[in-house]
């Protein structure tokens, strides 16, 4: 039975707090017709109201800072083009370090700060103190000074995005409370409503706490959690000058923001209460929580320390109300995966700051289809339904609002709710001296302890890892004898039907063309010839092949391939019916042709073929690739003969030194070879050709996603290359540093690693085309500018030869 509606709106937004009354602004400024905003109870009342306000543009990705800076544009024109005052005090924001490792990571901060075109100094503490002279000194390693930051009302900001949006033709009805939504053929085509049926063509969840409860409405999953956030406001004694920054001091763990005569002062406490398990109760309103003054002093008494004067002036107000933080601490934007017309923008801790690049952004992406950036580290595909699990996602949440001020560490991994997914070899490697990381829900090595040594990552900013020679050793593994990987946990998907190669065909830009056994590498293109997925294809036969992905990116390009599929093309997840051993290194071969009778000569199974083969008492898919430059196969089993596969491999490969290695070693022997991570290196806002991977696009092959885009990129030549850099040694690079030529910026890092093989620090990195042929740069990491030379794509073995040996 089709949905019946009272009235159509072509736009529909759930929610009028910042993020739903910027997106309405934003639709309506370029041009939306026919949009309505509905809110259940009032403008700002779910947690806008309460919010603190701070703004803040830097962040520890390109994109990210580049959201906030676009916020920041919004603010400084919004109040003049609507008429609505909207507090805006853009007295600039002071970060302090009150330790060594705090002082390492504001630093590196900087130094992105410096190619992301972000204003920012370094200040001592006596310059700190000068600008915020309350603050004691002691103890004060050195601080962040970024003056285009501030602090603004969430309230009159809301009411300003509201402004807008009527002026542009929006309307806005408070007091209607959605509750249900109708679904049809994969579209949400309306609301039930408490003041009757509404349907839609777009519908956008924007319900900030709600959003959860929303989303399982439409029978989407959303991984957007609700915890206590607690500030206060001190009695108004103070006299303060007009111009006073807003303060971080991180290591005390306390934000601070200057109110009329007193100081709004919050934190991020460990042991935070989560809420409804992320599904508030559609009748909570502009409601609070009774303060927990025992969470308060976490950071009260410290804040104390740093400015005595707090000593001496009483708390006037405690602010403890519900706030979302998502399952990893950040937004979730984007287009749901479940259906076609219903977006997504929820899970802003710092919804306020964001409010004006995130409406913005989707406001791009649901008229244009392009966010005008990529939002990977925001998308909505980065979760699957395992993250909104309620138990999950709420030790999760609690987690990440804890780690808030917490020093990030390169490579740190989150600790709540661990071991959830586990391969079928995972007790066998934990016993081989296996350091887990965790990756959409899976346990997998990172890496193996050396006996006698710590089995516990201990990390560093500037210096080595406490895993760097074991991952050395690894490394010298799969280079020099041969080394089994457990990739069980990357993304597996097979597709059937009559026409599925010819389907692939369309959606890949590479040719997948030819008899069956076959792997081809390949990207897909967006029509702008942007790269939307980087993924190994295995040509099974015309009517069944199989698509691998990264364990992080399945519900992402899982979604884009069955968007572009023709009906009677079945897509399945088979993730977690196989999985997934690589074998590598110069002695590969021999040790897997010791435990099968099949041949697997270089004739009968050369470089980028696939068969099926019998290994020991087990028969398993061999797929002749690999992702660290060495001969090597991905061995596909099924999950329960898993154990008896590696336990033969591990005892055939004994006289050979056979090792186990983990994703670090994948890492640094990737990074020799010139293979390229999506999201790092590879996103929607970079072509193959700009990428090296002109070798992946087959423009005579016939039509496909991207094709006449690429075409013309060909003819016109790209401006900007993806080069290779190398520092002679340990250089202390994390992804983010500026590059410098002649002493001005002129790009910034992108993956970083450690080449053990080379003996050099490697850099990838995208340069201005006329600057690509130079070999002489700097990079900037910590303060220190390292000379870098700029050298081949490939640095280890260009040919090929040990590869299709």
């Amino acid at each position: 039975m089709s949905f019946r509606a009272d009235r159509h709106v072509h736009i529909l937004i759930i929610g009028g707090g910042a993020i739903g009354t910027s997106v309405a602004y934003h639709l309506a400024r370029d041009g939306a017709k026919d949009v309505l905003l509905v809110e259940k109870a009032m403008l700002t009342h779910g947690c806008t109201w309460h919010a603190a306000g701070l703004v803040g543009q830097l962040r520890g990705k390109r994109n990210l800072t580049r959201l906030m800076q676009n916020s920041v544009a919004v603010f400084d024109r919004l109040e003049e083009e609507t008429g609505q005052h909207i507090a805006w005090k853009k007295v600039g924001s002071l970060r302090l370090a009150g330790s060594p490792e705090r002082w390492s990571e504001i630093r590196r901060s900087m130094t992105q700060a410096k190619s992301f075109g972000v204003e920012c100094h370094s200040l001592s503490a006596e310059e700190a103190a000068s600008r915020f002279p309350y603050i004691v000194k002691d103890g004060i390693e050195g601080a962040a000074y970024i003056p285009g930051d501030g602090y603004i009302d969430p309230y009159s900001l809301t009411m300003a995005y509201a402004r807008g949006a009527r002026m542009n033709g929006v309307k806005i009805e408070e007091g209607v409370t959605v509750e249900e939504i109708a679904i049809e053929n994969r579209r949400a085509v309306g609301v039930v409503t408490n003041g009757g049926n509404i349907s839609c063509d777009i519908l956008v969840n924007c319900a900030g706490l709600w959003a959860k409860r929303v989303g399982e409405m439409a029978g989407v999953p959303l991984a957007a959690g609700v915890v206590e956030h607690q500030y206060f406001l001190t009695e108004k004694k103070l006299t303060l000058p007009p111009d006073l920054t807003t303060l971080r001091d991180p290591d005390n763990n306390f934000y601070l923001k200057p109110d009329t005569g007193s100081f709004a002062i919050g934190g991020w406490e460990d042991g935070t209460k989560g809420c409804w398990r992320g599904k508030p109760p559609l009748d909570f309103g502009r409601e609070l929580f009774e303060p927990n003054w025992d969470r308060l002093e976490l950071f009260a008494l410290p804040t104390a320390t740093r400015i005595p004067a707090l000593n001496e002036i009483g708390i006037q107000t405690v602010i403890n109300g519900p706030i979302p933080v998502s399952f990893d601490g950040e937004p979730i934007m984007g287009l749901a995966p479940e259906l076609d017309n219903f977006y997504v923008a929820c899970g802003f801790t710092a919804g306020i700051a964001a409010s004006g690049g995130a409406g913005l952004a989707l406001s791009n992406l649901i008229l244009h289809g392009d966010a005008g950036m990529d939002l990977w580290p925001f998308d909505v595909r980065r979760f699957g339904a395992v993250h909104a699990q309620g138990r999950y996602l709420e030790q999760r949440a609690i987690e990440a609002y804890g780690a808030y001020y917490k020093v990030h560490w390169p490579g740190e991994e989150a600790q709540a709710l661990r071991g959830l997914r586990r391969s079928p070899l995972h007790d066998r490697l934990a016993r081989n001296g296996a350091v887990f990381g965790s990756k959409f829900g899976w346990e997998r090595p990172n890496w193996f302890a050396i006996e006698g040594s710590p089995a516990k990552d201990i990390p560093s900013f500037e210096g080595k890892p406490n895993w760097f020679d074991a991952v050395g050793e690894e490394v010298k593994a799969i280079r020099q004898r041969a080394a089994l990987i457990d990739q069980s946990s990357f993304s597996k998907f097979e597709i059937t039907g009559p026409g599925a190669l010819q389907a692939l065909q369309v959606i890949a830009a590479n040719d997948l063309s030819g008899p069956p056994g076959k792997a081809v590498y390949t990207q897909l293109c967006n029509t702008r010839g942007g790269i939307e997925a980087d993924v190994t294809i295995i040509h099974v036969d015309d009517e069944r092949l199989y698509l691998v992905t990264g364990s992080g990116f399945g519900i992402r390009d899982g979604n884009w391939v069955s968007r572009h599929l023709p009906k009677g093309i079945v897509l399945r997840d088979v993730t977690n019916r196989f999985a997934t051993l690589n074998i590598c290194g110069p002695s590969a071969r021999d040790v897997l042709q010791s435990v099968t009778d099949d041949d697997l000569s270089n004739t009968a199974l050369p470089f980028l073929s696939a068969k099926t083969i019998e290994l020991g008492g087990a028969t398993v898919l061999a797929v002749r690739i690999g992702y660290v430059g060495e001969l090597g196969y991905e061995l596909y089993v099924d999950q329960e003969y898993a154990a008896h596969v590696y336990d033969t491999l591990k005892e055939a490969g004994a006289p050979y030194g056979i090792a186990d290695a983990g994703y670090r070693a994948i890492d640094a022997a990737r990074m020799e070879k010139g293979y390229l991570y999506w999201s790092g290196d590879i996103t929607p806002d970079y072509n193959p050709y700009e990428a090296g991977l002109g070798f992946c696009v087959a423009l005579n092959k016939g039509d496909f996603f991207g094709r006449d885009a690429l075409s013309a990129i060909k003819t016109a030549g790209v401006k900007r290359r993806l080069v290779s850099y190398t520092v002679e040694g340990f250089a202390p690079f994390h992804g983010g540093e500026a590059v410098l030529f002649d002493g001005r910026v002129v790009g910034s890092t992108a993956s970083t690693g450690y080449g053990y093989t080379l003996g050099k620090t490697i850099a990838f990195g995208y340069l201005p085309t006329e600057l690509a042929g130079e070999e002489n740069f700097e990079i900037e990491a910590f303060g220190r500018a390292y000379k870098a030379h700029r050298g081949p794509r490939t640095l280890y073995d260009p040919g090929m030869a040990r590869l299709k040996v």
